[in-house]
């Protein structure tokens, strides 16, 4: 029996891969936390798809999405990261990436954990959406705008609004399944 899923990943594999396993599954660990945050940045201006399919080179290119790492990485590193053809070649989002893993260290440090701070933004439980199909996703919030704010003012790039409403819908901070989704229940 064929399952009901949200209409934005039907068709696609991969897509539906994610989106019954990952997408919207609440994450309260620093390191996925991370290694999202890398993959909503890139994604910026391009399709979900586009970097799911990069989703292991970015892995590799990235040692593993180790922010501890990639805090430290100089010059040398970023230019390999620019003849990397397996990544997206961006000057600006390699090096977002790399004072944001600076940028995240100082929130553990400050808060405990990344998780603390970002799950704080919705008192530690996800909030449940009512969506009836793909047409009723919001590109924003009020939420993700304060969310977006407060990163920037942390140091944060690449973290407009817009990437950070779809971090919380990855990561499970909001429950944007369809209610006829076979997920919507489960998460």
């Amino acid at each position: 029996m064929e399952k009901n899923r949200c209409e934005w990943c039907v068709g696609d594999s991969l897509y539906e891969a994610y989106h019954d396993q990952e997408w919207g599954v609440p994450v309260y660990d620093d390191d996925t936390l991370f290694e999202f945050l890398i993959l909503e940045t890139f994604q910026a201006g391009l399709s979900w798809i586009t970097i799911l399919r990069k989703r292991e080179n970015f892995r590799a290119a990235f040692d593993n999405f180790d922010y501890k790492k990639i805090a430290l990485y100089q010059e040398e590193k970023y230019n390999a990261l620019l003849q990397d053809a397996g990544i997206i070649r961006n000057k600006l989002k390699i090096k977002a990436t790399i004072s944001n893993a600076q940028a995240f260290i100082k929130i553990q440090k400050e808060f405990g954990s990344f998780s603390k701070y970002i799950w704080d933004f919705v008192d530690g439980r996800p909030i449940k959406n009512s969506r009836k199909n793909n047409k009723d996703l919001p590109a924003t919030t009020n939420l993700s705008d304060a969310l977006s704010k407060d990163l920037k003012k942390r140091g944060f790039k690449f973290v407009g609004s817009t990437v950070i409403y779809a971090h919380m819908q990855a990561t499970g901070m909001v429950n944007d399944h369809e209610i006829g989704c076979f997920r919507y229940h489960m998460v």
